[in-house]
């Protein structure tokens, strides 16, 4: 038999990887899958392919936001392919200790590097559509402050880039022109 690059072994698991929703919310009423669900789930993938997986999280922060960056990488000793989620701590949420807000944006962190690695569509999970009765308060949220070249949040920024921060996290909380992209990208 072929040896397999890991590109085939990574399309040969997104093709065939399912993972059941196994948990229960029982304030939106719905089932869901968890990080440790699809970590369950592709165990046996890892001794068929002679592979792991591995998820990396860094805690970074965005013009005062703290956001935590995971990582989902699939290897094969050699070769390594790398997705990669974004999550905001929203450190205003009402009935969280401070630990349960940043273990729940690592949570869902990991839970979507590992569906962007995997492939896995969680377009019909309710854990993704649910709005918990915040259909209005999210729809208020949902539009993005522009960012413009010359203002404080400009320069903060700049300042993060050039530490090494990506364009990414900032283009969660900023709606930012591909002029402005641009410009930002070339400063580094």
């Amino acid at each position: 038999m072929k040896t397999k690059s890991l590109n085939q072994k990574l399309a040969y698991i997104q093709a065939k990887f399912h993972s059941k929703k196994t948990r229960y919310n029982s304030f939106g009423k719905y089932n869901f899958r968890s990080a440790e669900d699809i970590l369950e789930a592709i165990k046996p993938f890892l001794l068929e392919l002679d592979v792991t997986v591995r998820i990396n999280e860094e805690l970074t922060e965005v013009l005062n936001v703290p956001v935590i960056q995971s990582v989902a990488t699939i290897t094969d000793g050699e070769k390594e392919i790398h997705a990669t989620a974004v999550v905001g701590i929203d450190l205003d949420q009402k009935g969280m200790q401070m630990p349960q807000k940043f273990g729940s944006a690592s949570s869902y962190g990991k839970k979507y590097a590992l569906g962007n690695l995997l492939l896995i569509d969680d377009t019909q999970d309710s854990d993704a559509t649910n709005d918990h009765g915040t259909k209005k308060k999210v729809a208020a949220k949902a539009v993005k402050p522009e960012l413009k070249q010359g203002s404080k949040e400009f320069s903060a920024a700049k300042k993060y880039l050039a530490e090494g921060g990506n364009i990414v996290a900032i283009k969660t909380k900023y709606d930012v022109s591909q002029e402005l992209e641009d410009t930002l990208l070339n400063l580094k």
